[in-house]
């Protein structure tokens, strides 16, 4: 037996030494073709990597002046230039891993050879010799190309001579291709130092806070110490072992003469001088904190629509200056707080700014009472509340404003009258609750609905009802415009990514057991036979597409996407291109204009914001409108000036939603009492007059006379004076609807004596026709009576009194 293994670890020897001479000659003989194609290629192609793929980098997230407020990254790390690292690091690790660094070409065929017999006689491959060139491939193996493969970093690390041997060829490629300070400063950027930390600049700022052309002896050899065993000789773990491996290297140095012996014996004095805290930036948007977690997660968020993964932000070492404005944030941030505590049960106060142009729309601040973070105890969530589609009870009366933005693109004007009934019946929209009247087909019912009270008018101009907001008013108007209008109205000023989910709030599942979570909100409201609820907006919604909404209308009818970019730059600071979409001109300019003018008496008279105005003792023209929901579970305000533009949301967000009540502290309640009128417009007046303090007073833009009175397109035949018959025929052939009544009149009888409305409306509207009796009756004296007061329905004491529609609460 021992016979048979004298001869077996001869043979052993003398195939090390084929294979040894063979490695020694690889660049003679690779040259010469005499080594296989396909191992060469391979090896080429590693070598090609190594020099031209750079490992994973931190990516760094800024404000808008440049100042970081979050990092991303697998790999805490940042490269460093051979110049930057000084001269003590790379004396240390020569010191302690190879020697002879300067002296080789990328191995060390003395210390191979010695290894490699002790090994054979051994059995073992424990003795390794490697050059830090070697080291340089199997770190960059294992921890860029296969840090996310298990089994590939193991092939990498397996002890066969096959292995070592790939190292080698490779590395006398690399040497060939770099100078010994690129090999020197590579292999420091690519080496794990503990945990997540990768690379010497990561390093020396996170034990030493320094930077690696600042490191002292004491630091650099106690990290030189650490490159072959970081876990084992973790500093802030092991500080015992961390010292004497330091202490260790120290003395290497001083052998290798880099270092005087009396240095040296100094230096082992000093303690490990750790920073305190030994620490990595924040991973994350976690990281951007409370107030700027919001904002960095709709970074991210956008990135990855644009085109960008996951990994690549992660890896990328990219540098991606944002929007964010500081300033404007933390004002933001003090309104929402203040309108509604950072601890309130079950209610969520968000604020979107974005700066309004016709060429970009800049998101400036997304801030939330609640604070960014995991940790729920402490108020606070990692859910987009204020970028999001998370409120998931509507914006309430806020979307009056699509409906009165088709009516004037098919031809209304904002001093045209429309009717307010004080309750309405629509014999169009289907969908209504179980009170309202039935359509006569089974399980279907006509959409009822009442104003807030009885104290608006019969009828009103566009604006008067923009700044008042009655209910009745506007599913009239949803129905002479067209409810698809209305629904891509609300798309084309902002409302996109909203629009795409479902009345859940999230994206349309093709799987769901209920249709209307299988289609977007589009397909809902445009379904045939009704939904004119759209109008007053009962479904999920998103805050900064409000706000990005009445950006495009102060911006002329501009729509562009809100970007939270200002500028990507790649890890070698060359500006990346980002895939954005282009902006667009959703509506006429002139349209935009009459729209915001019809919006900017809500902060003035008996408008719903008016309160919240003067308490700010806001003076500026301005755009605005506020909404309430049905069963007050939110409330919502947007507004605009040419400066500024910014929504607030008040909603539930927790798992059993309630009514909001305002008087002292919000609160969940039975009954409700919130109105956009009341915290959403507080909490924007307040942001908004510090915003404006020290600017100029901006106007609003000019309204064209179109926009104002109506276009020629929807002006109404004046039929006064015709008979009857020709009267209606006119009227509907014009796309208007007649009703007739019969009045007194010495007219003719069958005259038209009247109609109304007259000027302009939208086609389809009903014109009331008053029809000469002609004969006037004399005067009749009443005698007075003390009779009680007659039944309701006198005519018919058997039939039922009249019904009373039913009431729909305020969307105001």
């Amino acid at each position: 037996m021992r016979v048979r293994n004298g001869v077996l670890k001869m043979l052993g020897l003398c195939l090390l030494a084929g294979v040894l001479l063979a490695g020694m000659l690889f660049p003679v003989v690779g040259a010469t073709g005499l080594v296989s194609n396909r191992a060469s290629d391979t090896v080429d192609s590693i070598s090609a990597d190594l020099v031209t793929t750079d490992p994973p980098l931190i990516t760094t997230v800024t404000d808008k002046d440049g100042q970081p407020i979050a990092y991303l990254f697998d790999q805490y790390r940042v490269l460093t230039p051979p110049e930057k690292i000084s001269p003590t690091m790379k004396a240390a690790l020569i010191s302690v891993e190879d020697r002879r660094f300067y002296e080789h070409q990328g191995v060390d065929w003395k210390g191979t050879i010695r290894a490699g017999l002790t090994n054979q006689v051994s059995g073992s491959v424990s003795q390794g010799a490697s050059t830090l060139t070697q080291q340089y491939v199997k770190n960059y193996l294992v921890h860029v190309v296969a840090r996310n493969n298990k089994l590939e970093q193991a092939k990498a690390q397996e002890q066969t001579i096959a292995r070592k041997m790939r190292e080698a060829r490779i590395s006398l490629q690399l040497e060939r291709k770099l100078g010994k300070e690129e090999i020197l400063a590579r292999y420091l950027n690519v080496v794990p130092f503990g945990s997540t930390i990768y690379g010497i600049a990561a390093a020396a700022q996170a034990y030493f806070n320094t930077t690696p052309d600042k490191l002292t002896v004491p630091q650099a050899a106690m990290l030189a110490g650490m490159v072959n065993s970081p876990s084992a000789l973790d500093p802030e773990a092991y500080p015992d072992k961390a010292l004497d491996r330091r202490n260790k290297v120290i003395d290497r140095m001083v052998e290798n003469d880099k270092l005087s012996r009396d240095a040296g014996e100094a230096a082992k004095k000093e303690g490990l001088g750790l920073a305190n805290p030994v620490r990595t930036p924040p991973n994350g948007c976690v990281g951007a904190g409370p107030e700027n977690g919001f904002f960095c997660s709709y970074v991210v968020n956008y990135l990855q629509r644009a085109g960008f993964s996951e990994e690549q932000l992660r890896t990328g070492g990219y540098t991606i200056q944002t929007t964010l404005d500081r300033a404007v944030t933390s004002t933001a941030k003090a309104a929402a707080e203040a309108g509604v505590g950072k601890g309130t049960p079950g209610i969520a106060n968000t604020m979107a700014v974005v700066k309004p142009g016709k060429e970009r729309h800049d998101v400036l601040a997304l801030v939330a009472n609640r604070d960014y973070g995991l940790k729920a105890d402490q108020n606070q969530t990692t859910f987009d509340l204020p970028s999001g589609v998370e409120n998931k009870f509507g914006a309430g009366s806020i979307y009056k404003v699509f409906t009165a933005a088709a009516a004037l693109e098919k031809g209304l004007g904002i001093e045209n009258v429309i009717q307010t009934p004080t309750s309405y019946t629509s014999k169009v929209f289907k969908g209504g609750a179980q009170r309202c009247p039935s359509t006569g087909e089974p399980g279907t019912r006509w959409y009822c609905l009442s104003n807030f009270d009885s104290s608006y008018p019969s009828s009103m101009t566009l604006q008067q009802a923009l700044q008042t907001s009655p209910n009745t008013g506007f599913v009239i108007l949803e129905e002479q415009t067209g409810m698809d209008a209305v629904v891509d109205m609300a798309s084309r000023l902002g409302m996109r990514e909203t629009m795409a989910t479902n009345l859940q709030g999230t994206r349309p599942d093709p799987k769901a057991k209920d249709k209307q979570n299988r289609i977007s909100q589009t397909e809902f409201y445009k379904q045939g036979g009704g939904n004119a609820s759209f109008t007053l907006s009962p479904a999920p919604v998103s805050t900064l597409e409000l706000a990005n909404v009445v950006a495009t209308i102060v911006s002329g009818g501009k729509w562009c996407p809100p970007t939270p970019i200002a500028k990507v730059l790649d890890r070698n600071g060359k500006a990346v291109q980002v895939n954005e979409a282009p902006c667009e001109q959703v509506v006429a300019e002139g349209l935009a204009n009459g729209l915001a003018a019809g919006m900017s008496k809500d902060d003035q008279g008996n408008g719903t914001a008016a309160a919240a105005a003067r308490a700010a003792k806001w003076t500026r023209p301005m755009i605005g409108k506020t909404g309430t929901t049905e069963e007050y579970k939110s409330a919502a305000f947007i507004g605009a000036t040419p400066d500024f533009a910014g929504a607030v949301q008040t909603f539930n967000d927790g798992i059993t939603p309630r009514p909001i009540c305002v008087g002292g502290a919000p609160r969940l309640c039975p009954g409700g009492n919130i109105f956009g009128g009341t915290i959403p417009a507080r909490t924007w007046f307040e942001t908004m007059s510090k915003m404006h303090a020290s600017l100029p007073v901006s106007p609003l833009a000019p309204v064209e006379p179109r926009y104002l009175k109506g276009g020629r397109e929807i002006q109404i035949p004046d039929v006064v004076g015709k008979q009857a018959n020709d009267a209606v025929r006119t009227l509907e052939q014009a796309g208007y609807k007649a009703s007739q009544q019969t009045v007194n009149s010495e007219q003719p009888k069958g005259t038209v004596v009247s109609q109304t409305p007259r000027g302009n409306a939208l086609r389809g509207t009903v014109i009331t026709l008053s029809i000469s009796s002609g004969y006037v009756p004399p005067p009749v004296a009443t005698e007075p009576t003390n009779q009680p007061n007659p039944p309701t329905n006198p005519g018919n004491p058997n039939e039922p009194p009249p019904i009373t529609l039913p009431t729909q609460p305020t969307r105001r």
